[in-house]
């Protein structure tokens, strides 16, 4: 008998002929009753083998190979064999315990009450719908394919973190299929914000009262550095001579729009896609914004940014940017910036990319930090930053840091400051 490996398990293969329903175990060498079983269709679980105390062969599936490494399975049965020597009988014990709501059910649960606004979030106002779209990739991306069979009162906290672990390995992450939608990406940082997700539906259904307990209380989220790239004047240049390149090769032109807004205004992507035509003040040079994450605020942008909105060509929709087809917004800007960017020869810029580098271009005119965090729309954090308002300064600031990027993407001269 081999000891069981990754090499191992990757090189193993269905038995050929063999009698419908028939897999080929291989046990490992080194713990007694741990092994590998490959079914016809070449599905690979781990399985633990083990004498219960009234003398029943016993045998249990812990984990499928690709959503759990052969160390964790490891790990496993060497505690769950560590059980049957002290008198456990692990399956017995399932059978025994009470059965309750599985992950996916609750998760059903969250959206269904959630979708209909009878569930409160913490800013004590019904779950906007994009959060429940953001909730919703989450729990079909990651949290369904790894936890959604399991009944949540056999969950213990080490289960939850170790998907954590699997979606930061990359254990659920998808290829794009189509030309539509994007990839399932893994990583530290989508690892952390699902499990936040999880505890938060869950802690929804203990204070609703449809489970007992969450067993994702106490969970210790990856912490994952934080995300500093931003646009040099040297990139914004590049950038705009690919944006007028894509602009004569036809690239999509609300696309474009959508990017040298993004870059004017420092607008979040959904704020820019999701704008309204009714909502932008023309004489305060503003947008009145009715929802955004810090809640209803009224923005000031610059004088470029105005420019760019009044030229869009109204189709009759209420967006500034209208979807192709059907009555919402337009989605594709994160292709079309890919595509950009590839010509520019530019890495890793997304949306929140281009929201930095207007921070950064804000910061290098010599803006103080309270008057850039309100052409951002930070959320207030003291008493001072609430009585910033749309006054003349604030425009002049707006318009000073748009006609600059301006001038950057339309490589002409850079002016000075507007202070």
């Amino acid at each position: 008998m081999p000891k069981i490996t990754k090499t191992l398990v990757e090189a193993l293969k269905p038995l050929k002929d063999g009698v419908k329903g028939s897999s080929q175990f291989v046990w490992d060498n080194e713990l007694r009753g741990f092994g590998v079983t490959v079914g016809q269709k070449g599905t690979k679980s781990f399985v633990v083998q083990y004498r219960s105390t009234t003398g029943l062969s016993r045998r249990k599936v812990i984990g499928r190979f690709g959503l759990m490494t052969v160390e964790e399975a490891r790990r496993n049965a060497r505690a769950m064999l560590g059980d049957v020597a002290k008198g456990a009988d692990p399956i017995e014990e399932i059978k025994q315990q009470p059965i309750g709501h599985t992950v996916g059910e609750i998760c059903d649960w969250y959206l269904e009450r959630a979708e209909a606004g009878k569930i409160i979030g913490r800013s004590r106002k019904a779950i906007k719908s994009s959060t429940l779209a953001m909730d919703r990739s989450r729990i079909e991306s990651h949290i369904r394919p790894l936890l959604g069979h399991r009944i949540i009162e056999t969950l213990k906290l080490g289960d939850i973190e170790a998907a954590q672990a699997d979606i930061a390995a990359g254990a659920t992450s998808k290829p794009r299929v189509g030309s539509r939608g994007g990839a399932t990406k893994g990583g530290e940082g989508v690892a952390a914000r699902t499990m936040s997700t999880l505890h938060s539906i869950l802690e929804h259904a203990v204070r609703l009262g449809e489970i007992e307990k969450n067993p994702a209380r106490g969970i210790r989220r990856i912490a994952s550095p934080p995300r500093m790239r931003w646009l040099s004047q040297a990139e914004i240049r590049k950038l705009g001579a690919a944006l007028r390149e894509a602009e004569a090769d036809l690239e999509h032109p609300k696309g474009i729009a959508v990017i040298k807004l993004l870059l004017l205004t420092g607008f979040r992507r959904l704020e820019a896609l999701g704008l309204e035509r009714k909502w932008l003040l023309e004489e305060e040079n503003a947008v009145h914004f009715v929802t955004t994450k810090t809640g209803a605020q009224r923005r000031v942008i610059g004088a470029a940014a105005v420019d760019l909105l009044l030229a869009q060509p109204n189709m009759g929709s209420k967006y500034f940017f209208p979807a192709d087809w059907g009555d919402g917004h337009f989605i594709g800007v994160v292709r079309v910036l890919e595509r950009v960017c590839f010509k520019a020869g530019l890495e890793d810029v997304t949306p929140h990319v281009l929201r930095h580098t207007f921070a950064s271009i804000a910061g290098g005119l010599g803006y103080s930090e309270l008057t850039i965090a309100a052409l951002l729309g930070h959320a207030s954090r003291g008493i001072t930053q609430r009585y910033i308002h749309i006054d003349e300064p604030l425009r002049a600031a707006a318009t000073a840091v748009s006609d600059h990027i301006m001038h950057l993407l339309n490589g002409t001269g850079q002016p000075g400051p507007k202070r």
